[in-house]
């Protein structure tokens, strides 16, 4: 089969690395030819995945066509997809997703579990809403890695709004921020990977480490495995899907966003789970049956980031002492240069004790720094 990816990102370079088992030939547009997906595919085409004509011509010979981003040009998928090139997921789910204010105006039609919201247009909007504050603004469309997203606690913050179509929610109490994954084939078949904690830096708004299986009630798992389970049977595609979820003081449980797509939080599922989220996807795009998705031990993640106050061409320090750390994986993305914020990479730590995880997650947090020269 011929399939491609739209993006040539850390996403596909890490779908690209678990393609190398199956028999397929591999794909990607993107803008950067030097793009960490760049050198592990078997045809690299250099375009913009926004363009109608470059995703129609890049696509319209492939077997499937899927994505490593949301902000893709989705009418060119429709196109493709009615032409007869499957599309995982689906474009119509992709549409939802891919702007905020529809992915809320989903939940609420679907009676998926989210904070309550309202839509603003410009950053005065603001002001019909203050009693609705503290909250949260998310711009419609363009958001990623915690760009696109303000806390808004009160009316001297209101400068921090965006001007763009807008969904402004109501801010959730947060006891635990948590992740799930759910894989869904062509026939309807799913399989959920296990949940994971995520540590958000307050600062950056992404995820800075996370803990895999989450350690929550088993009452509470199983509002979160049947919300998630909800939520992509209502989207109707095939594809893999990031549930991301809060829960709150009162063990209540509210999904913040879903990307329709493999995602940071499954990274670890590499090395800790017998399947992991891209092989699975490749099971999905393949027709092969969906994987285990059981752990083979807990897991942390830590993200490797770029520091504050550097920017140009990349250098590691810490790496040898990260390295030497017992059942520690490093996933360096191959990007040449950092700049503050930028995801350079990861690394997953396995043991059984969730103390040791902690320690050592927050241990390489403080050693593998990013800087530049």
């Amino acid at each position: 089969m011929k399939i491609g990816i739209l993006g040539g990102g850390q996403l596909g370079r890490m779908l690209l690395q678990a393609a190398a088992n199956y028999t397929v030939e591999t794909y990607v547009l993107e803008n950067d030819p030097n793009c960490p997906s760049a050198h592990l595919c078997h045809f690299f085409t250099k375009g913009d995945i926004t363009d109608f004509d470059a995703v129609y011509q890049f696509g319209k010979n492939l077997d499937a066509i899927t994505i490593e981003i949301e902000s893709v040009n989705v009418d060119a998928l429709e196109k493709l997809q009615s032409e007869g090139v499957k599309v995982y997921p689906h474009p119509s789910a992709i549409r939802i997703i891919k702007n905020k204010i529809t992915q809320k105006q989903f939940y609420k039609d679907n009676g998926i579990p989210s904070s309550e919201f309202v839509i603003t247009e410009t950053k005065e909007d603001l002001l019909n809403h203050l009693s609705f504050l503290p909250a949260v603004h998310k711009i419609g469309e363009g958001g990623y890695d915690g760009k696109g997203v303000q806390i808004i606690h009160n009316e001297f913050d209101l400068d921090k709004a965006f001007t763009a179509a807008s969904v402004l929610e109501k801010k959730v109490a947060i006891k635990k921020e948590i992740a799930l994954i759910v894989a869904m084939n062509d026939k309807g078949e799913t399989a959920l990977f296990p949940a994971s904690e995520m540590m958000v830096n307050p600062a950056l708004n992404l995820l800075d480490y996370q803990i895999s299986p989450a350690l929550i009630p088993e009452k509470v798992l199983w509002v979160v495995e049947a919300v998630a389970i909800k939520l992509v049977k209502a989207l109707k595609s095939p594809g893999l899907f990031a549930v991301e979820m809060f829960i709150d003081q009162n063990d209540e449980v509210w999904v913040n966003e879903t990307a329709p797509r493999v995602h940071n939080s499954g990274h670890h599922t590499i090395e800790a789970n017998y399947c992991s989220q891209y092989d699975m996807l490749w099971r999905i795009m393949l027709q092969y049956p969906l994987g285990n998705t059981d752990p083979i031990l807990p897991a942390a993640i830590v993200n490797i980031i770029g520091e504050d106050g550097y920017s140009g061409n990349v250098v590691y320090e810490g790496l040898e002492d990260v390295l030497k750390t017992d059942n520690a994986f490093v996933h360096l993305y191959g990007k040449q240069t950092t700049k503050p914020g930028r995801k350079m990479g990861h690394v997953t730590i396995m043991h059984k004790d969730y103390q040791d995880l902690t320690h050592k997650a927050n241990k390489i947090k403080n050693t593998l720094k990013v800087k530049a020269n």
